[in-house]
């Protein structure tokens, strides 16, 4: 899917290892998470506008998928390895998609499975966006907490792509999130044209996980993912 430049993958470390990696003149950085045995398939995961790609939400869930048979990479996006704070500045979205993109090639290189992606409020606003725009370049999607509205600004919609969007979606879903109430959520997701499906973590906010569910938390939403997919991931 494009010319890889440079690889530089550090030990490993309980599976895991830092990853570099450059395709097509687009930067790569982030940690693989790879199973003791698994069936091919690979998700890609990204983080929110205030994270990196070690948000506790990422890594755990990361290890849990990993435990269950996938390689996952999260990584940083292109934004984030520009700058170590801050939200994204203005005009980075394009950008920030064509750095999942060259995640997702070097993956290719890695697994012969599935191609997952997945993201983490702005992460996955972004992944979505590239999604929709190129159909097929993904197996399923895995949004976690989308972004639907700016809080207390429900008129303000981030659905503008929701009907070109043909890959299936899982969204995840928190029900005391201030970027969208559930009501809306079930609205927004019949803009979409692909198979979708909302799951609700209870007395949840934005974030997610907080340290009294971050255990049930992971293991919910592999187990909810892998039916989505219609087969097990292992």
């Amino acid at each position: 899917m494009g010319k890889r430049i440079r690889l530089n993958q550090m030990p490993s470390v309980n599976n895991c290892r830092a990853f570099l990696d450059v395709v097509d003149g687009v930067s790569i950085r982030g940690f693989l998470h790879l199973p003791v045995i698994g069936g091919g398939d690979c998700l890609v995961l990204t983080h929110g506008a205030g994270a990196n790609c070690n948000a506790p939400l990422l890594i755990k869930l990361a290890e849990t998928f990993c435990a269950s048979g996938l390689t996952v990479l999260r990584c940083d996006l292109p934004f984030r390895q520009a700058r170590p704070h801050g939200s994204p500045p203005r005009g980075s979205a394009e950008r920030d998609q064509k750095g999942l993109r060259a995640a997702l090639g070097s993956m290719r290189q890695q697994s012969s499975g599935r191609m997952f992606l997945g993201g983490h409020s702005y992460g996955g606003r972004q992944a979505s966006m590239l999604a929709a725009a190129e159909p097929g370049l993904i197996d399923e999607l895995l949004l976690l907490s989308y972004p639907l509205h700016p809080p207390q600004k429900p008129e303000e919609l981030r659905t503008g792509h929701f009907s070109s969007l043909r890959t299936p979606a899982l969204f995840v879903h928190g029900t005391r999130d201030g970027f969208a109430t559930t009501s809306e959520m079930v609205a927004a997701l019949t803009l979409i044209p692909a198979r979708t499906e909302l799951c609700e973590i209870t007395g949840a906010g934005h974030e997610l996980m907080t340290k009294r569910n971050e255990d049930e938390l992971s293991r919910t939403i592999v187990g909810v993912f892998q039916s989505f997919a219609k087969e097990k991931v292992v």
